[in-house]
């Protein structure tokens, strides 16, 4: 009998120091383990020498959790990029539309009647509005052609952002060979 118990001594003696793991999976069956537990389970650290437990669970939710904020923030920066790249693809179809009107209508347009904005050195006014830059790409455009189309302007010398606009409302300033600068809103284009 006391050899039995001897035995039984160096067995758990031996396991105390290697350390044993509770683990309950999620469909809650539980498993003794030498390792430690695998990630999304609960882990249970048994000390026999202590008598006591130590849950690795939150250090497990914790690794997951920076893992997916990790994830995360990748993935909206990617979104991000994705965004800014079809932005400016969006911008320079617009600029390549406003450069073929000017060229097929060179007795209603001066050549500099829509230069286009340049993304990576837009001034302040325009920077303001850099996340609808297409948009006004556009409407400097349109604005030109109505003011055209109505006979107010003979023809365009320049049309362009206006300090004068807003979040909410753009303005557009166009300046007409007869030297007459015409303001027109967005609300006024669309």
């Amino acid at each position: 009998m006391r050899f039995k118990l001897l035995v039984l001594a160096i067995l758990l003696s031996n396991s105390a120091f290697a350390g044993v793991y509770k683990c309950i999976d999620a469909n809650g069956k539980t498993a003794y383990q030498s390792k430690p537990c695998a990630i999304g389970e609960n882990a249970i650290e048994i000390n026999f020498k202590a008598g006591a437990a130590i849950d690795d669970t939150s250090d497990q939710v914790r690794r997951i959790s920076e893992l997916e904020k990790q994830k995360l923030a990748e993935k909206e920066k990617q979104d991000l990029q994705r965004k800014k790249q079809q932005l400016i693809a969006d911008t320079e179809a617009e600029q390549e539309k406003n450069q073929a009107l000017i060229r097929t209508n060179t007795k209603q347009f001066s050549a500099y009647a829509i230069p286009p904005y340049d993304p990576s050195s837009l001034s302040e006014l325009v920077k303001k509005f850099a996340d609808r830059l297409p948009d006004i790409e556009r409407l400097r455009r349109v604005a030109a052609q109505k003011l055209l189309a109505s006979g107010q302007c003979q023809r365009v010398e320049a049309s362009e952002l206006n300090n004068k606009s807003t979040q909410e409302q753009l303005t557009f300033l166009v300046n007409c060979s007869s030297g007459q600068g015409i303001y027109i809103t967005e609300d006024e284009l669309e």
